[in-house]
Formats: structure tokens, sequence, C-alpha cells
């Protein structure tokens, strides 16, 4: 499998020739640019910020929108969709399996998975997992729930960073004091996580990725 981050919440993830984009944003709710990338899947966590409820139109190809919770299977991915709302705001968090490569996409949380549900999850390989956010709780709310979930690698997503400077009212937060609440001091950083099931590492690690590099901050 590859995965590679654009900035904020979105991921594309290939694998067996099946490419999914998880979040897909535009222009003008965030101030950055997202390159036409083309999917089988776009799954979307949370309504657009401008209202736009239609994100799955910046992705070519046609793919299959998965906005709600429910079980899904597309191109042989199975997918569940767990609503994990907060306060009246919508938030899915996602979780495909990739025939046993399992990667789970938090959007903004809102709030915990039950144990029940965790248990139905089984095992999870790779978990995208928010830094910041309107409605993200606090860090050490999120490693609870990285503890809950045990994945193998972890990937933070919605922080700050200097290539990711946007015109976004929501102002991502640092990813240092995620680290620090996860007793990380030295991940792993790199453009694109390639990684295979029997390739997975034993105890839960961190991986930085480094944003896509055609997706710039916009000029007015």
């Amino acid at each position: 499998m590859d995965i590679d981050w654009y900035g904020h919440s979105c991921f594309r993830l290939r694998e067996r020739g099946v490419t999914v984009v998880c979040d897909p944003f535009s222009k003008e709710s965030t101030g950055l640019a997202l390159p036409r990338i083309r999917a089988d899947i776009v799954t979307i966590s949370r309504a657009s910020p401008d209202g736009d409820d239609n994100m799955g139109k910046l992705v070519a190809g046609e793919p299959k929108v998965l906005q709600g919770p429910g079980d899904y299977e597309v191109r042989q991915v199975l997918v569940t969709g767990l609503p994990t709302s907060h306060n009246g705001t919508r938030n899915v968090a996602f979780f495909l399996d990739f025939a046993g490569l399992t990667v789970g996409h938090l959007g903004e949380l809102g709030q915990a998975p039950s144990q029940r549900l965790v248990e139905e999850l089984g095992d999870i390989d790779v978990l995208l997992a928010p830094v910041s956010g309107p409605q993200t709780p606090d860090v050490s709310r999120i490693a609870e729930v990285i503890s809950l979930l045990d994945p193998r690698i972890v990937v933070p997503m919605h922080y700050v960073h200097e290539a990711l400077q946007s015109e976004s009212a929501e102002s991502p937060e640092p990813v240092a004091r995620f680290l620090t609440e996860l007793g990380i001091s030295d991940p792993e950083v790199t453009d694109t996580l390639k990684l295979t099931k029997h390739g997975l590492p034993e105890e839960t690690q961190v991986v930085l990725l480094r944003p896509n590099a055609s997706v710039r901050p916009t000029s007015r």
C-alpha cells in the first residue's frame, strides 16, 4: 500500500489497483490547491466548512462517494463508517479493509467509538489521527483513542506545517504536543508511506508524512 498526504485530513490510499481519497478539500475553504486526483472511492468524514456537501466532485474518475455511517463494499474494499459526532457536528470515522490490511481515518473524531465497536472492527494496521480541529478532543483524549484502537502505525493529520500555511479560519496546531503526548521524540518522516501487511512493526510507530509537493498555498 502507498499512502500520500495532501494536507489537512486529505489522504490518498493506493492498494491492489484501488485508489481511495479521504476528505478532499476545496481551495475556497482551505486556501490550498488540491491537485486533480483520480480515485475509485472517496470518503468524507464531515460536512464542508463552506457548506458544500458535494466534495466528491473534486476527485476525478467518477468515484463512489461515502459520507455516512454504515457498512459498504466497493471494488472489494470493505468500508465501515462509524458516527463519532459531538455537540451536533457530524463526523464519520471510516475504516477501510483492503483484503486484510486495514486503515482507519478518524476525521475530526468528535467522540471515541465504544469498546464494543472497537472489538467489532478487529485489528487496525494504520490509523490516520487528527492533531487538532474545531471538534477534535484534546491531544490526551486522542492518545487514549489511539491506545484503544492499538494500531501498528499512526499518521498524524490536520496540523500546521511550513508548506501548508493555509488561509483557513480553522487554525491547526503544531504536531509537537501530539508527539510529546505519545512519547515520540524522533518519528519517521517520509514523502509516501509504503507498507505491506507482513512488514508492519510489532509496536505502534508514528510516521510523519510530508505534504504532497503539488499542494501549495494559493495567492489572491
